[in-house]
């Protein structure tokens, strides 16, 4: 997994065309807002889950992030 950090209004950049940004701080709470082409989707997990029938994963923090070098 890939953790990085990122202070409000600070962004990360994933395959040149996803941008997710970090648009509210409050509490516990991080508000994110993401740019991505319109081909592709974004749900959060539990959405995801529903959609795809896989069960809800218990409290073992967020998945993975696969990152694949570039040569």
């Amino acid at each position: 997994m890939l953790v990085l950090s990122r202070k409000k209004n600070e962004s990360i950049v994933i395959n040149n065309d996803i941008t997710v940004t970090v648009v509210e701080i409050r509490g516990d709470k991080v508000r994110l807002g993401i740019v991505a082409p319109k081909e592709v989707p974004v749900h959060r997990q539990e959405v995801f889950e529903a959609i795809h029938g896989k069960p809800p994963q218990q409290d073992s923090g967020p998945a993975p992030i696969v990152v694949k070098p570039t040569e």
